[in-house]
């Protein structure tokens, strides 16, 4: 890819900086400088995490940086598990003065080189502690000894728009920073996503995956020309502790690579995600379903939860049996608690939230019949959820208003996860509610931003206190749920996919990665898949069975739709292939991942996009491209790549039936794609090529 030069604004006088960071913090201190070249993350943690060595992380504390003392508190270093593929760590650093300690609980992993870590403040005194502010989890420079243009490579976050996760390549300048941060309090929302690639040449680079369901920043800075220096963790803290109390910091994750490109690192990363990331199930990770809403047609009520009953339910789950078309799971929707009424202009699902009971003029015994329905076909049940958000006159609000947060200009409330008896309450009220309805997956919808919930809400010199404890709760919470129902899938909404972070992909997935699928846009589908597939290798969207070009657009890992078996005859044999044939090609987007058309203009209607995804252990993988409407060109040629040079792979182009057998080095350096009609889209699967020298 060519990467063009782009002005960045945060350059700052040099003299400036330097006089503001002395009055700040009384006396400078040099930022720490790592070799990514070969690096050994053994080697790094033993250097980094020893009695009288500054620690790759500061902070500020009673006015003064943590880089001028933190060598002369006391130090402990505590190995708590080691296994085949990671080292666990809890390295103590306490002032005994103040009674500040510090714990930071790292993991070294040894299949994948990468670490990862996060800090805990606790205050073991009897009196509140100094101001605690200006907390990096990481503050450290990483330098290369190549000669090359730095490029960060980072995205945009979830906005309902065709930009959604849009990639970003910025070629840095010196003295110039790229500063990232969510607009509001969603980890994945508007201006910036917690994923991102520093290429410090085109051979080697690291990735960085911030932890933090909340307000987090990330700073990336070229100090000189083959440096750069990066500082992360939460935006907004600036408070004393109280005696005994502890918070948590986000949790920062370093993935260093080296290879041929910067693909190398992606993909690497991906399988890393994949490995230690990702909900596990009897010890594998957990394959996301192909999920049917439980609605009956595109047409209202038929798609309406607000008109759904238990006898409609039962009617859909028997049409999907009478079809023998049974998804994985069924997916219950908005609309189906107290309150809810079908027709009724003023009683609209989002002003219920905050009632969680099956309405029972409508489900009059619960969900335990629609859900032994659906057992009794072979498939499960998720039901949708928004417990964070609290609407007036709900159950919660009357019975339990000590439990909720209060914003100005705000109608809804905020159910207060960082109570501990409020967080015990719901997951006590929402596990026997899983367990009574038999509901098998757990879907969490979060449809407004908690920042200014958290930002009116702290007292002074507790700014951030409110957040902290806040996204901890909501952690506590799924961890609970998860424990409570080990074979419980959590599927992570926030109006799209805003709220994706390195610690929310460690217990859930988006199913509903952008609302912009609402507007009917494919192409804007094609693009999210397109630019997730960077970082993540599990996400969806909801699809449409309409033609090959709309489908196509919706692939990814999982996949969700109203498969319309209430709308005529010729509905169902097409719905039935399509079921069968993401079946088939779902396995390869647990592979590598490799754009075959550049990001410049990708959400243009005039152009191609086309991506790969590549099994090097299976020899396979597919090809999906796309022709959009505007686009004048009937072919385009691709290189594809993680390939054997000298193997021959088949190539079968699914739209057409027919099969082609060539080279890898061939395909490596360019294999035309011709669709001739617009739009239109062709899917190609590919496998190595032995010849049956049985006969």
């Amino acid at each position: 890819m060519k990467y063009k030069k782009i002005n960045i604004n945060g350059c700052v006088g040099t003299w400036l900086l330097l006089l503001c960071l002395f009055m700040t913090n009384n006396v400078l201190f040099a930022q720490k400088v790592t070799l990514i070249s070969g690096i050994n993350t053994e080697e790094w943690v033993n250097k980094n995490f020893a009695k009288g060595k500054i620690p790759p992380f500061s902070f500020v504390y009673g006015g003064k940086n943590s880089g001028n003392f933190i060598q002369n508190w006391l130090f402990e270093s505590l190995q708590k598990t080691s296994s085949i593929d990671k080292d666990e760590y809890i390295f103590i650093y306490t002032d005994k003065k103040s009674g500040m300690k510090v714990e930071c609980e790292l993991i070294r992993f040894k299949d994948f080189p990468a670490v990862e870590w996060m800090l805990r403040f606790s205050n073991t005194s009897h009196k509140n502690t100094p101001v605690l502010e200006d907390v990096s989890v990481v503050n450290e420079s990483f330098k290369t000894n190549k000669n090359a243009p730095i490029i960060l490579h980072h995205s945009k976050g979830s906005d309902s728009k065709l930009e959604d996760f849009q990639p970003m390549d910025q070629e840095l300048e010196t003295d110039c920073n790229v500063y990232m941060t969510p607009d509001k309090g969603r980890s994945s929302s508007g201006t910036a996503f917690p994923f991102f690639n520093v290429e410090m040449s085109p051979q080697e680079g690291f990735i960085v995956a911030v932890g933090w369901t909340g307000k987090w920043y990330a700073d990336v800075k070229k100090t000189q020309e083959q440096t750069v220096s990066l500082k992360s963790g939460m935006e907004r803290i600036q408070t004393r502790l109280y005696p005994k109390e502890t918070i948590r910091t986000p949790k920062i994750c370093m993935l260093f690579w080296e290879g041929e490109n910067r693909m190398v690192g992606h993909n690497l990363f991906r399988q890393f995600i994949l490995q230690h990331h990702s909900r596990k199930i009897n010890g594998k990770f957990a394959e996301y379903p192909i999920s049917a809403a439980l609605i009956f047609a595109n047409e209202y009520p038929g798609a309406n939860y607000e008109c759904l009953t238990e006898e409609f339910a039962l009617a859909i789950i028997d049409r999907y049996r009478q079809f023998d078309m049974a998804p994985e799971v069924f997916w219950l929707d908005a609309g189906w608690n107290e309150g809810c009424e079908c027709y009724h202009p003023e009683a609209t699902w989002w002003d219920k939230v905050g009632t969680w009971s099956p309405a029972k003029n409508r489900f009059p015994n619960g969900f335990k019949p629609i859900s032994e329905a659906m057992h009794a076909i072979g498939s499960k049940f998720m039901v949708w959820f928004e417990p964070e958000r609290v609407r007036k006159d709900t159950e919660i609000h009357k019975k339990y208003p000590q439990w909720i947060l209060k914003a100005q200009s705000h109608e809804s409330m905020l159910f207060n996860l960082g109570n501990e008896e409020a967080r015990l309450w719901l997951t006590d009220h929402i596990s026997d509610f899983i367990k009574r309805e038999g509901v098998d997956y757990y879907r969490q919808d979060f449809n407004f931003d908690p920042y200014p919930f958290w930002e009116q809400n702290d007292q002074p010199e507790r700014i951030g206190i409110t957040e902290a404890k806040y996204v901890e709760g909501l952690y506590a919470y799924w961890d609970s749920l998860l424990v409570r129902f080990p074979n419980l899938l959590i599927d992570n909404c926030a109006g799209g996919g805003r709220r994706i972070d390195l610690e929310t992909t460690s217990r859930s997935s988006s199913l509903f990665r952008s609302d912009y699928w609402l507007e009917g846009d494919f192409n804007g589908a094609q693009c999210h898949t397109y630019a997730l597939n960077f970082y993540l290798p599990q996400h969806s969207t909801s699809t449409s069975i309409a033609d090959d070009y709309k489908f196509h657009s919706s692939l990814a890992s999982s996949v969700q739709g109203a498969w319309l078996v209430g709308r005529g005859k010729e509905t169902i044999p097409l719905s039935k292939r399509y079921m069968q044939e993401f079946k088939e090609i779902r396995p390869y987007f647990y592979g590598d991942y490799y754009p075959l058309t550049p990001i410049d203009n990708y959400m243009s209607d005039k152009v191609w996009l086309a991506y790969q995804m590549n099994r090097p252990k299976e020899k396979d993988g597919i090809i999906v491209a796309f022709r959009r409407q505007e686009n004048t060109e009937t072919s385009i040629r691709v290189q594809l790549s993680g390939l054997e040079k000298n193997a021959k792979y088949e190539l079968h182009y699914k739209n057409y039936g027919i099969k082609n057998i060539y080279k890898g080095n061939e395909l490596m350096k360019g294999l035309n794609i011709t669709i001739k009609e617009r739009p239109a889209s062709l899917l190609i699967t590919y496998k190595q090529f032995r010849p049956d020298t049985s006969k």
